[in-house]
């Protein structure tokens, strides 16, 4: 089992995220909340559908988790002018209050690694190529 790729990727995904977990709870935050409060630190307005795409998660996951978010007072959630259909995420003041200690929960997780900053962002790098690539790869739909 060692030797396999799956395995140390998941190992290790379970690992960074054991390290988020405690420092996010001090802030009041779960794992999943922060990626989409990471996106919306870049982008204070989005619509649910770009959202989704940045973060990899259908709107049926994703719609709870805003509504979380929402009833928190961290993010507003509106339908889009002149096209009620789509519905637009914004940040609120108190979502954007949260970026700093959340900068801070982050710093701690680089440092917990034992990476310096270019290691660290080749292995990022090499995360995201690997993670387009096999979206990407052609294989059986069929499942």
């Amino acid at each position: 089992m060692d030797a396999q790729l799956c395995f140390a990727l998941h190992d290790a995904a379970r690992a960074i995220i054991g390290r988020y977990r405690p420092l996010l709870a001090i802030i009041g935050l779960t794992y999943t909340q922060y990626a989409v409060l990471l996106v919306l630190w870049q982008r204070p307005t989005i619509s649910l559908q770009e959202l989704c795409g940045a973060v990899n998660m259908d709107s049926a996951t994703l719609s709870p988790l805003l509504k979380r978010l929402a009833d928190a007072a961290l993010v507003e959630r509106l339908r889009r002018p002149g096209d009620e259909r789509e519905v637009e995420v914004r940040l609120t003041a108190a979502g954007s209050a949260l970026h700093e200690p959340a900068r801070r929960v982050q710093a701690e997780v680089e440092r917990a690694t034992g990476l310096n900053r270019p290691d660290l962002e080749a292995l990022r790098d090499q995360l995201h190529t690997l993670a387009r690539q096999l979206r990407s790869a052609p294989g059986d739909e069929a499942g």
